[in-house]
């Protein structure tokens, strides 16, 4: 399964680097996010039926068999080596330190519960600084998931259970 995905990948990035499009650009022509156009090139996101059709106008080679591939939902996996990447060592090191904080702001104004990485939506930015310097914008945008009081009385398996 590991290399039939990566062969995809390779196939999906030689399409993409062919095409002489950013992700920036296919996003624009999709609908989609960027991080959300890189993600399916990379088999990390499901490809829905409707945007298929958006997907190949962008990329003109992309064959049947690839937009068929890419319709299937993926194995969302990585490589843990990926941590050695300085850029991903980087994003995880800003999680790592503002993680404790941001958490706390989220219960803060939300109450006991997470981010969703299910319902998200995620892009990259380039925005010049005051100083005139180019800056990487990196937007998290999830659903707040509320923690659920377990009650047992709401619990369906015990309902069952008890009915039998």
């Amino acid at each position: 399964m590991a290399a039939n995905k990566a062969n995809t990948v390779g196939r999906l990035l030689s399409l993409k680097q062919k095409s002489g499009k950013t992700y920036g650009q296919i996003a624009e022509e999709t609908g989609l996010t960027n991080v959300y156009v890189a993600q399916l090139l990379r088999r990390q996101a499901h490809l829905k039926p409707d945007t298929a059709p958006k997907l190949k106008a962008a990329l003109p080679g992309l064959s049947d068999d690839l937009i068929e591939e890419m319709t299937r939902p993926p194995m969302r996996s990585y490589d843990p080596s990926l941590i050695q990447e300085p850029t991903v060592y980087r994003l995880t090191e800003g999680v790592m330190h503002f993680g404790e904080s941001i958490k706390e702001i989220i219960n803060e104004e939300f109450g006991d519960g997470i981010m969703s990485t299910v319902d998200f939506y995620c892009s990259v930015d380039k925005v010049k600084g005051v100083d005139g310097k180019d800056r990487v914008v990196v937007t998290f945008d999830g659903k707040f998931l509320p923690h659920s009081e377990q009650k047992s009385e709401h619990m369906v398996s015990r309902q069952r259970l008890q009915e039998s």
